[in-house]
């Protein structure tokens, strides 16, 4: 049955009662914005990279299925699960197992934030210089299976004797391409790790990534890499290129090693508009499951301080 216009404004009236007026607004950007608050989250996340854990997982006092559980008991997010924990490394392990470890961290509810693995492209042989490649191919479809985003890799060691920085550098960039398209097939970000080895500088960071030329390449960030000079600006050179960090308790100011300061890292990370995982790795002696959380906390506190 048809309603009267009187019938229809009383219904409307009635209908629209103890609802707020902004709410009620038609066509306004400002509809809802008077009576609820914004819904504000944290455009960072803290993972652990799982090398903090190096020494009981190379000892066999703890299992990889221990330390995520540990992980997810501490409050982290997710988890960084390096690829040589895996049983068997280099070669590849079961899809059984890999399969087990995606299970694991899910149900406990963590994030796969990457992975990644060792390997050198500044070896003077050519042979063995494909092999590398060739491991890195296998562990992007590792990384794939994992559900791990970012693959970590390597340039290599160093300038071989009787070779120059530019010729070795053309041999990285055309590894790391051939990488690179693959992969792109397989949907893994690859992230290059300044590591103080051929890489020492934030503009030998960003050489490379020009070079290549990709972007299925950006920057792995570790604040504890670079030893020459004011790692902070070194830090802010690299940071709005990059797609994952490692942040540490101490890096290395004109070489000598100093406590992080961990206020001044997190407004760099701030200033550069990054938003995804904060892996966390704690190094030296010590039981992990004492200095992890501790490092954690400090984390944590100068997140909530900035």
């Amino acid at each position: 049955m048809n309603k009267s216009p009187q019938n229809r404004r009383s219904f409307i009236k009635t209908a629209t009662i103890g609802v707020p007026l902004a709410a009620t607004v038609v066509g306004s950007p400002m509809a809802f914005t008077a009576s609820v608050a914004p819904i504000k989250s944290e455009r960072v996340r803290l993972s652990c990279n799982l090398y903090s854990f190096n020494e009981p997982l190379v000892n066999k006092t703890m299992t990889l299925e221990e330390v995520l559980t540990f992980c997810a008991d501490t409050g982290f997010a997710a988890v960084d699960p390096t690829a040589y924990y895996f049983p068997g490394y280099p070669v590849l392990p079961d899809d059984s197992y890999t399969y087990l470890i995606k299970r694991k961290a899910f149900r406990l509810g963590l994030d796969i934030s990457g992975t990644g693995i060792r390997n050198d492209f500044t070896l003077p042989d050519p042979t063995h210089r494909q092999a590398e490649i060739k491991l890195v191919r296998q562990w992007i479809g590792f990384a794939a299976k994992l559900g791990a985003p970012v693959l970590r890799l390597f340039a290599g060691k160093n300038v071989p004797e009787g070779h120059t920085r530019e010729e070795v550098t053309n041999w990285v960039v055309d590894a790391i391409g051939e990488c690179v398209s693959y992969a792109a097939q397989q949907g893994v970000l690859l992230v290059l790790q300044n590591h103080a080895d051929f890489i020492e500088t934030g503009d030998q960071v960003l050489d490379i990534l020009k070079r290549v030329n990709s972007d299925w390449l950006a920057p792995n960030l570790d604040i504890g890499s670079f030893k020459i000079g004011d790692p902070y600006a070194e830090i802010a050179k690299v940071a709005p290129k990059a797609a994952t960090w490692q942040l540490k308790e101490n890096l290395f100011v004109d070489g000598q090693e100093v406590p992080t300061d961990l206020s001044r890292i997190v407004r760099i990370v701030r200033e550069s508009g990054y938003r995804g995982y904060l892996p966390i790795e704690t190094l030296g002696k010590g039981d992990p499951r004492q200095k992890v959380p501790a490092f954690l906390e400090k984390v944590q506190q100068a997140l909530h301080g900035a």
